[in-house]
């Protein structure tokens, strides 16, 4: 874990800092949309306003809970990004609103996810609260961000999504940072170190999970995978992004975690081709996930492969996709 210098992570983290009014002009023209995609444009806003707020308190909880006084400013650093990102998404969503065709209110399965989501901080893990914060980055950096911007086509869209997404660059290294620590020795020894919980406990944790995971498939197919089928409807960078997930998942030092061995047998059943054919359908739904991205987006040579990289070089890679060609 020593492959991210946490001094010079927190040393860029305040350096690069930004200011929505100073930093952003709003006296650009929005570029002219057709009713429908104006809606679209203006409702994706409103969702990503409440998206980023989620991330942010789940950055206050790793805050909270580390004690490497460095992590614990360069979280504080993002949970401000993600208060920004939020006030910069509701101001993008005004700026589109050209025509008031409709009132537009947060999606209501994003509102019964919201709960939820906070409750598995609070009852269940941080490790999977963070297992979630990594994919949900890597699909908003690596998909609907890019695709959005390309898909809005326009210079206010364009200055905004620059400066959030060189935030949230910041933010996939510490996550991928983060995955390796709770994979980590350390991590498991300060699991066993915690007082032992009770049935009562226990049941509340699975129940909350399940909660969790229930409402998390109709809160991914409204906010990420509708989004990215209209922005981008080749479907190659949510595939990209999801590619990129299931690769964290193949990591020896992760496979051993009960979240990741829970994902890999739900994806395993899935692929399988008798379950899969008898319980795909439920498998998909228990969760959160469609069919397209439950399949095996891997070879076996990038299973060889992803073994003999660092969490940092993957992070790298992860990062180098923002770049690359459509």
């Amino acid at each position: 874990m020593g492959a991210v210098d946490l001094d010079r992570m927190l040393e860029k983290c305040r350096r690069l800092q930004w200011d929505a009014d100073d930093d952003l002009d709003w006296t650009v023209e929005p570029k002219a949309l057709s009713r429908d995609d104006e809606m679209a444009i203006v409702q994706y806003f409103t969702d990503m306003s409440a998206i980023e707020r989620l991330a942010g308190q789940l950055f206050q909880v790793q805050r909270d809970l580390v004690d490497d006084p460095t992590l614990q400013s360069i979280f504080e650093t993002f949970v401000v990004d993600e208060e920004r990102h939020a006030v910069v998404a509701k101001r993008l969503a005004e700026h589109y609103d050209v025509h008031h065709y409709r009132d537009y209110q947060v999606n209501r399965h994003l509102q019964r996810f919201a709960p939820a989501f906070r409750k598995v901080l609070r009852h269940v893990s941080p490790e999977v609260a963070n297992a979630y914060i990594t994919s949900g980055e890597i699909l908003l950096d690596i998909a609907l961000l890019r695709s959005l911007n390309d898909f809005v086509g326009d210079a206010m869209s364009d200055q905004a999504m620059r400066l959030i997404n060189r935030d949230e660059s910041r933010h996939i290294a510490i996550d991928y940072f983060m995955v390796e620590y709770y994979a980590s020795a350390k991590y498991e020894a300060w699991e066993k170190a915690q007082p032992e919980k009770s049935a009562l406990q226990k049941a509340r944790a699975l129940l909350t999970f399940a909660i969790f995971t229930w409402r998390a498939g109709p809160f991914l197919r409204d906010v990420f995978f509708r989004p990215m089928d209209m922005t981008d409807p080749s479907g190659k960078r949510l595939l990209e992004a999801f590619h990129r997930i299931q690769l964290i998942g193949l990591k020896e030092e992760v496979q051993h975690r009960p979240f990741n061995r829970f994902l890999r047998v739900m994806q395993d059943g899935f692929n399988h081709p008798i379950v899969g054919r008898i319980a795909g359908p439920a498998i998909s739904r228990i969760v959160g996930l469609e069919p397209r991205v439950l399949e095996k987006l891997y070879t076996d040579a990038d299973e060889l492969d992803i073994q003999k990289k660092s969490f940092a070089e993957m992070a790298r890679e992860t990062l180098a996709m923002k770049g690359a060609a459509a």
